[in-house]
């Protein structure tokens, strides 16, 4: 390996015993050999460390920070600092690679002189037994390479920012970093969007190398405490943007898309109780993007639109909406509002519809 290898690998790691020597099976033996594999431990209470030692005493490309737990944007930017490599990539410790997955992302970053390589990926079980979904982020559509400035539908997809491959100085010119809240969720988002944001040479390859994971319960995915995370996201997101791009409104309209997508995702994973505290939140934020005037009907659908503008407008009429479509059936989502809401709920549901 030489001193400053081709790619720096990240995986941050806290508690992942189960999963981890499969995860750094899956980096050790990639075809590409210069690499360098940097483990963040996040201050694992288990044995998670003592396998990680393990494998740095049979490979000396395999690295560990060990640090006091501080959240996983703490140490993204800790394993980008003490990269050295000429690009990154980020492998989760609860997934695996393809064995090619390096080789053919760099071959394609050399070939087109791109800033970001960006494959699919297989949504993946090992339990009741072992099942691989491919995703689809990238298909035959879309594949090859793009501007992110004009081919703006990269932005609105799955963030799964473990499925590409970034040029080390592009992060670094671009300060592109992670957002460092302790214990919180979503920190691949912030990280995301300014990646695309900057990015004006990308390529796609339709092929799927990742291996995510989908039966971690232990996954941050899973944890219904940390409500209002996603605000904050977005709030560094805005931030980055009125620092770096203040005269590019498109960027804020796509913004307020994504913000409708993932604040309704953050919903609608919620316990009922933790719905009532985010809504208020919810409503003040998207209404905010409205009045600012960034809301942009480009990169809405009709069926989005009508729900930005029940969440910005009427909020509990949306939470009765989205109760309601769970019935599959529009008669069914019509008689729920009707017996939660009353007969003016229909009647402002249907008024909304005719509308917008």
């Amino acid at each position: 390996m030489s001193d400053s290898p081709m790619v720096s690998l990240l995986i941050p790691i806290y508690n992942v015993e189960r999963y981890l020597e499969e995860c750094l099976d899956s980096a050790v033996n990639q075809t590409l050999k210069d690499i360098e594999i940097i483990c963040i431990n996040d201050g694992s209470t288990d044995s998670s460390p003592d396998i990680i030692r393990r494998y740095m005493a049979n490979d000396g490309r395999v690295k560990m920070i060990d640090k006091a737990n501080s959240g996983y944007g703490s140490s993204m930017n800790m394993g980008l600092d003490a990269a050295t490599g000429k690009y990154i990539g980020i492998l989760e410790s609860d997934d695996y690679l393809e064995l090619d997955a390096l080789e053919v992302m760099v071959a394609a970053a050399e070939k087109n002189d791109s800033q970001i390589v960006r494959s699919d990926f297989f949504l993946f079980w090992s339990q009741p037994e072992v099942r691989n979904q491919r995703f689809y982020w990238v298909d035959e559509c879309l594949e090859g390479v793009i501007d992110p400035q004009t081919e703006t539908d990269v932005f609105l997809r799955k963030s799964s920012i473990w499925s590409c491959l970034y040029r080390k100085d592009f992060l670094e010119e671009n300060e592109i970093r992670f957002l460092e809240t302790p214990g919180a969720s979503y920190q691949d988002t912030g990280f995301n969007f300014k990646t695309w944001a900057c990015c004006t040479n990308a390529v796609m390859l339709n092929r799927a190398f990742l291996h995510y994971r989908q039966d971690n319960e232990a996954s941050s995915v899973n944890s219904s405490g940390k409500v209002f995370c996603i605000c904050d996201e977005y709030e560094e997101i805005v931030r980055y943007i009125n620092e770096h791009f203040s005269s590019q409104k498109h960027l804020r309209g796509i913004l307020s898309r994504m913000r409708v997508d993932n604040y309704e995702w953050n919903y609608q994973r919620l316990s009922d109780d933790l719905k009532k505290e985010f809504l208020p939140r919810m409503h003040e934020d998207i209404l905010r993007d409205e009045v600012e005037g960034f809301v942009d009907e480009r990169y809405f659908d009709p069926d989005k639109m009508l729900l930005r503008r029940l969440i910005a407008h009427d909020p509990e009429l949306y939470a009765l909406v989205v109760e309601g479509r769970k019935t599959g059936s529009r008669k069914g989502l019509v008689k729920l509002l009707a017996a939660k809401g009353g007969i003016g709920s229909v009647l402002r549901y249907f008024r909304y519809r005719i509308l917008y």
